[in-house]
């Protein structure tokens, strides 16, 4: 066996992943070796960064939670999770746009019926959500699960605030047979991405602010269809061109009209269009 150093230590790396029985992993993990050595053979670390590195690291694990996910927030701002969105959704003239899922979505949100109030009494613009659910090729889509949630006007979600009791401003509607969800809310402000933590104090010292613009979330999932993940921006937002987490796309800045049925309600009517999941052997 020859003596590691800074050329042969990859491949030697690479050969004990030779009993990998997974396929996948074996290319994944492969990859990455070669991609991680070349990183550290480019930029020529010290000990002492290398180490500050994995404590960066440590921190980011440490502070994680059911209710905070640092490491996602870390994927977001490099523009992994949007890349790994990109690769996974090409867009389409004929279907929504999708982004990131963000760290502040909880499974099995309490599920409401139509035109309920999701704001339970959080302050705020009063807001009239109108959704329609249709496939590709415009067929109504009943029964579909859609899941929303969102800030409230201090730019915090439920899951950031201890002294809530239940879920705010968070729910599941079942569209009618008509394909729509309504419900009422209260307008989404534009909010910073936790930075009290480690990913924070990245931003700052690369000079990056941490905020979002106003968004409401959608998660809407159809039988036969591929589940879509996206948001709805408010128009005109100053964060628009400089989301922390890159997730912006043109299609998905909304107009959120000044006036619905009365003069102090905003509202916001939108058609999500899913793709049809592919079945297998085609």
């Amino acid at each position: 066996m020859d003596e590691p150093d800074e050329l042969n230590i990859t491949n030697a790396v690479i050969d004990r992943l030779r009993a990998t029985a997974d396929p996948r992993l074996h290319e994944v993990m492969t990859s990455a070796v070669r991609h991680l050595h070349d990183f550290v053979r480019e930029v020529r670390p010290t000990f002492d960064e290398w180490l500050t590195a994995i404590r960066f690291l440590t921190r980011v694990g440490q502070i994680s939670d059911e209710a905070r996910h640092e490491f996602i927030l870390l994927s977001d701002i490099f523009g992994v999770s949007m890349l790994v969105d990109a690769i996974n959704h090409p867009p389409s003239p004929d279907v929504t746009d999708t982004t990131v899922l963000g760290p502040f979505y909880t499974e099995q949100p309490p599920e409401h019926a139509q035109d309920a109030d999701i704001a339970h009494g959080a302050p705020g613009e009063p807001l009239r959500v109108d959704v329609e659910i249709k496939s590709e090729d415009g067929k109504v889509l009943p029964d579909a699960l859609v899941d929303v949630w969102q800030s409230d006007s201090e730019g915090f979600y439920d899951v950031q605030r201890p002294e809530l009791i239940g879920p705010r401003l968070r729910a599941r509607f079942r569209s009618d047979q008509n394909g729509h969800v309504r419900f009422r809310s209260i307008m989404p402000t534009a909010y910073p991405i936790p930075h009290d933590g480690p990913v924070g104090e990245l931003l700052k010292l690369t000079g990056r602010h941490p905020w979002r613009p106003a968004h409401l979330h959608f998660l809407v999932a159809a039988p036969k269809h591929e589940t879509l993940v996206t948001h709805l921006f408010v128009r005109g937002d100053k964060y628009l061109e400089s989301d922390a987490v890159f997730g912006v796309k043109k299609s998905l800045i909304q107009s959120f009209a000044d006036q619905c049925d009365d003069k102090e309600t905003r509202c916001l009517r939108y058609t999500f269009r899913l793709r049809q999941a592919l079945r297998k052997g085609v």
